[in-house]
């Protein structure tokens, strides 16, 4: 086979491939707002990188050479997210901890068939409705930083919507911005200088500390967010692109992979429906060259997670304005998705509890808010609107 046409097999594949890198860069931003939020060191920074992209893309490419199917794990964005809102309840050894227990229960719930019974228990509205809560704050950090940094924040801003607004879903609206606001603030001299030489950093472990809040409050969010929100959709997906892809086992991989990435920092490995859906649709190339994006995107997030020393590096010059600008910036469709899911009906009293209280400080007895979010919102269903969680039911059932 020619060259050419060599190349042009694979031009969908690679587009798809380029996509979800510029992603994986893009989301760069958030992990690195959660590390200053937790206070981690440069090396605690670089090593959790390691487990977010390096175990995930690794696992990536074996499951897309074994199986010859898109299936693309990575490190789940909205675990990073709910971790930055609990950073200030509890310490980051009990984080790690609640994140390996959630492995557990993932495996435990692969092995027993659970996903479907949990499903069938915990309204998706309620649930979209806690992940608005947790996201719109870094949305609402974005504004509250723009008189702090106008030109930098302004101008990424507008950039942004620009994009958007011209460029459509040819170009990701977040990659001018970001070019847009790194330019603007070396040109007004606010970057910072390197405390260090750059250099690769041996990994470091962190010891897990197993306590009941931590593991009420956390675990059960990530259980959920691991199996229902990304897992049981993204699966759902492939086989709607007549693929076979094997549930268990990816269950399995989930839940082995989070154990293991929590020895490097808290991380839920899953798979994840954006990605599946640009890797395994039709934009992907032909049905059976599509897993060959999967090989791209899991090799750049394995180079990506052995250099997160670096990135870290770089990452503590960069203005704290811009760092929390583009974090904002990168969970827009997340906020507007799970916006629209959680008021999209049949339910609509549970997901607006749910959505208030993962905003609000509460602890008791304990427990957090995201906790309290899943336990209140759920209950406001079951008490107020049950016509409509049968609703739920029936629709899920069809």
């Amino acid at each position: 086979m020619k060259t050419s046409s060599v190349l042009k097999q694979n031009l969908n594949p690679m587009a798809a491939a380029a996509r979800n890198i510029v992603v994986f860069v893009a989301v760069l931003s958030i992990p690195l707002t959660a590390a200053r939020a937790l206070g981690l060191s440069a090396r605690e920074t670089s090593t959790w990188l390691l487990a977010l992209y390096g175990l995930p893309g690794l696992l990536s490419v074996a499951l897309a050479l074994r199986f010859r199917q898109p299936l693309a794990v990575t490190g789940n964005l909205f675990f990073i997210i709910f971790i930055t809102g609990l950073g200030d309840r509890l310490s980051y050894p009990e984080l790690v901890g609640a994140s390996m227990v959630a492995g557990v229960g993932v495996v435990l719930m692969g092995l027993l068939g659970l996903s479907k019974w949990l499903a069938s228990w915990l309204p998706v509205p309620i649930m979209f409705g806690l992940l608005a809560g947790a996201v719109l704050p870094f949305v609402s950090d974005l504004f509250s930083v723009l008189g702090d940094a106008p030109a930098v924040v302004g101008g990424t801003l507008i950039v942004y919507l620009i994009s958007r607004r011209f460029l459509g879903e040819r170009v990701p609206a977040f990659l001018p911005a970001m070019i847009t606001g790194l330019a603007i603030a070396a040109a007004t001299g606010q970057f910072q200088s390197l405390d260090a030489a750059l250099s690769l950093q041996v990994p470091t472990f962190t010891l897990p500390v197993f306590t009941l809040p931590a593991v009420l409050t956390a675990t059960p969010v990530f259980i959920v967010l691991i199996t229902l929100q990304a897992n049981m959709p993204s699966i759902r997906f492939l086989q709607s692109q007549d693929y076979d892809p094997p549930e268990v086992l990816l269950d399995l991989v989930s839940g082995i992979g989070t154990i293991l990435g929590s020895f490097l920092g808290p991380t839920g490995v899953s798979l994840s429906l954006p990605a599946t859906s640009l890797m395994a649709g039709a934009g992907a190339g032909d049905h059976h060259i599509r897993h060959r994006s999967v090989l791209l995107t899991g090799g750049a997030a394995l180079v990506l997670g052995l250099l997160g020393s670096v990135a870290a590096g770089v990452a503590g010059t960069i203005p704290v304005a811009l760092l929390l600008t583009l974090a904002g910036l990168s969970v827009v469709d997340v906020l507007g998705n799970a916006l629209k899911q959680a008021t999209g009906g049949p339910l609509f009293l549970g997901p607006l509890f749910a959505f208030a209280i993962a905003l609000s400080e509460i602890s008791f007895l304990g427990f957090g808010n995201y906790f309290w979010s899943l336990v209140i919102g759920t209950a406001v269903s079951l008490l107020l609107e049950r016509e409509g969680l049968r609703a739920l039911r029936e629709g899920r059932d069809e």
